[in-house]
């Protein structure tokens, strides 16, 4: 039904062009720590690492799924308590274990897109907001396993046979966290250009029109979800595992409110825009750190001034650049080629 052909739009660019501007890029982060030598600017970095993972992943359920999915970060909370447990009390291997979150954060995804798969709109953000919450307060009240309100400490960490994760000044985590990156952004574009995507934009643009051409609605949500659902349980036990700590506050409205401003701000649909708008956020507000009250502040304005004058984004200011330097090209290309005509006599 879906050709590789029908799932591109005029002007998108061809996937191996893609593939070596997303390869380029993520070399160029690579180099950071040969060029950031303190650990903590090389925790900043981890932590847009982190916050990227889940804010891309959102963006499949959100962006291109049209999902208004409210319980994206419960999930995240999922790989992180999930993590803990595993490694804390049954002793399994923390790689086991944190291949072992992202599983059990799909099967949460599939368990609460069921009662939303005929829902709409306030619905879908009614019910998986209630998740969420349902979630939090599950870890809450089993308290003699999760730490309640405490929290779970002195979680184990992920190992590299032969080297010291601790006394690297973070070092090692740094490239954990950037191949699960790297491992997340491939599988999501992959994922929006097949035909599987094509399918979920469809739904997202027209469902009467997609449905009545055989795309399953219930199908395609529990994909979306599901799919979205993994790397984001996978980011929450790294982060478990890099904190070596698990609190509550993971479920809180205020990660939710920084995540989903990520999503916003880097634009929907775009997958790299929220990965772009991690980096900005975090190392931004971390600059304005000495502002204390106001930084809260300060950085809900910038965010305000980049939708109001690119409404879709950063990710649409990248676009917009671009085509600019294009054309200008194009211009100072053409100009010596019009200059060295031959004028005609009259």
């Amino acid at each position: 039904m879906f050709n590789r052909e029908n799932t591109a739009s005029p002007g998108r660019v061809r996937w191996q062009d893609e593939a070596v501007l997303m390869l380029l890029g993520f070399a160029v982060l690579a180099l950071l720590p040969f060029l950031v030598s303190d650990s903590y600017s090389r925790h900043i970095l981890i932590m847009a690492f982190i916050y990227a993972i889940v804010a891309s992943n959102w963006d499949l359920s959100l962006g291109y799924g049209g999902v208004f999915n409210f319980g994206h970060l419960a999930l995240f909370g999922i790989g992180v308590y999930t993590y803990g447990l595993l490694t804390k009390f049954l002793g399994l291997d923390p790689w086991l274990a944190l291949a072992a979150s992202g599983v059990i954060s799909t099967f949460a995804a599939i368990l609460v897109t069921l009662p939303i798969l005929r829902l709409k709109g306030i619905y879908i953000i009614l019910v998986t907001f209630g998740f969420a919450q349902l979630v939090m307060q599950l870890v809450l009240s089993q308290s003699d396993i999760t730490g309640g309100t405490q929290g779970m400490v002195r979680i184990e960490g992920l190992y590299i046979p032969g080297h010291n994760l601790i006394r690297d000044q973070k070092f090692g985590y740094f490239y954990i966290a950037l191949g699960v990156l790297l491992l997340s952004t491939i599988f999501l574009r992959v994922l929006v250009r097949s035909k599987v995507g094509a399918s979920i934009i469809a739904l997202r643009d027209n469902e009467e029109y997609a449905v009545s051409r055989g795309i399953s609605l219930a199908r395609q949500r529990v994909i979306t979800l599901a799919a979205s659902a993994f790397f984001t349980g996978v980011a929450g036990a790294f982060y478990a595992a890099y904190q070596r700590n698990a609190s509550a506050d993971v479920f809180g409205m205020s990660l939710s409110t920084i995540i989903l401003s990520m999503v916003l701000l880097g634009g929907t649909s775009t997958i790299y825009g929220a990965i772009i708008a991690s980096f900005v956020l975090t190392i931004f507000s971390e600059s304005m750190a000495d502002f204390g009250a106001w930084r809260p502040i300060i950085t809900a304005v910038l965010i305000i001034a980049v939708m109001l004058v690119y409404p879709s984004g950063l990710a649409g200011a990248a676009q917009t650049i671009f085509r600019s330097l294009g054309r200008l090209r194009g211009n100072v290309a053409g100009a010596p080629a019009e200059a060295s005509e031959p004028r005609t006599s009259r």
